[in-house]
């Protein structure tokens, strides 16, 4: 370790850190930094992310060359290093959050334990920020007891935008709530045709700032024919199968409740839950939560995970009150364009030469006189004007159809005008 650090701190000294996209090679340094980074995290952290690891080692191929033409698996692994002198020194993992590329997710930062983690970790997030041109707000959770985290992506511009839960309802609970039977009598499959309606609780169900940094659209909720194709490989290769549907109200012609349930049929991964709920049906959590339980009957018994934000009061009350244990907290926090504006250099206006900058405002050709005289009244006039009287006369003819108008104005000289 002190060897590392010493070899470190001369690449420190002697070059620069330069940032590019993963290649292959990369992989067995991003996996010894996973290793680092979720080694002081939950047990659910180190075994999500070596998971991804093994996937990533398996699919790497085909995702580069999915690179380097649009298609919908364009930005499935969007991933830039930090690198010095040969040295991996931190890895940045983005991917856009909707279907505009309005916004964009920063998934993970991971940085060497020997290094400056602000100052690689501010480089990463500043290369992402200047490259991504589409992007006008940027989104990312991290965990409250990060304390590292939570110094760099403020620092960078981040802010609190919501607080988030993490729930695990156990399997014998699970079976309580399968007991009861759910109060659904308008219960429907989704399908593309409801997207509209989907959109619509979307909206309902969270604050405007939210609602402004995720910025959906109904396109967000809608399944391409190659997206459904893709989830379809997806669920056969992993074991997954995935079970949405969305409460009805007929008199208001509007979608009240949503969940979507992704159950492993290996009974190797806990069952994860979305529920989206609008704030004037509250009474429905206890009758989704056992619409859920139920269906999750038929497959091996395993914990159920669901998320709350801190802007959905009635839901976690709910899911302390029937039992369920927090398994972690974190953090969702935005930055916007407007971070880019402000930090945008000042242009001083102290180096402009104003008289070069007016050389195209000067006439092109040299002033012709006029026979105007502009010595105001009372003013010296010089003895060659006295001399010289001027006793032109101008005629200007009006002409119109039914009259002719002549004027004849004559310049008295200066000492005509004193009698």
């Amino acid at each position: 370790m002190a060897a590392r650090m010493k070899m470190t701190s001369l690449l420190q000294r002697n070059l620069s850190v330069v940032i590019r996209p993963v290649q292959y090679r990369d992989l067995d340094g991003i996996e010894r930094l996973t290793q680092e980074s979720f080694a002081a995290q939950t047990p659910k952290g180190a075994c999500d992310a070596m998971r991804q690891m093994q996937w990533l080692r398996g699919w790497y191929g085909l995702l580069k060359c999915l690179s380097w033409f649009p298609n919908p698996l364009r930005y499935r692994f969007c991933s830039y290093v930090a690198e010095q002198g040969r040295m991996l020194l931190g890895m940045i993992q983005i991917s856009p959050f909707n279907r505009t590329h309005s916004t964009w997710r920063v998934d993970r930062v991971m940085i060497e334990r020997a290094i400056d983690k602000q100052a690689v970790g501010s480089q990463l997030l500043r290369y992402c920020f200047e490259s991504i041109l589409e992007a006008r707000t940027w989104l990312l959770e991290v965990n409250v007891n990060d304390k590292d985290a939570l110094a760099l992506y403020r620092k960078n511009g981040f802010q609190r935008l919501a607080e988030m839960t993490y729930w695990e309802i156990e399997p014998e609970l699970l079976e309580e709530l399968a007991k009861s039977e759910p109060d659904l009598p308008n219960l429907l499959p989704v399908s593309n045709a409801d997207a509209q309606l989907l959109y619509q609780l979307d909206t309902a169900s969270m604050p405007p700032l939210v609602r402004q940094v995720f910025d959906r659209n109904a396109d967000d909720f809608k399944t391409s024919l190659f997206g459904a194709l893709t989830e379809a490989v997806k669920q056969w290769v992993t074991k997954i199968e995935v079970v949405s549907g969305y409460v009805f109200e007929p008199q208001r012609k509007a979608a009240i409740g949503y969940f979507q349930l992704r159950l492993d049929r290996k009974g190797q991964q806990p069952h994860v839950a979305t529920l989206t709920v609008n704030p004037a049906y509250t009474w429905l959590y206890p009758e989704l939560l056992s619409q859920l339980a139920r269906i999750a009957q038929d497959f091996p018994p395993q914990a159920l995970q669901v998320i709350s934000a801190d802007y959905h009061p009635e839901r976690e009350e709910y899911l302390e009150r029937m039992g369920a244990s927090r398994i972690e907290h974190t953090l969702m926090m935005s930055r916007s364009v407007w971070h880019k504006l402000r930090e945008s250099k000042f242009v001083s206006l102290e180096g402009i030469q104003l008289p070069e900058m007016l050389q195209g405002l000067q006439p092109a050709r040299k002033p012709i006189p006029g026979g105007m005289s502009w010595a105001q009244q009372g003013q010296p006039v010089s003895p060659d004007r006295k001399a010289q009287p001027n006793t032109t006369k101008e005629t200007v003819v009006f002409s119109c159809n039914n009259c002719n108008v002549e004027t004849s104005s004559q310049q008295e000289s200066a000492d005509a005008r004193q009698e």
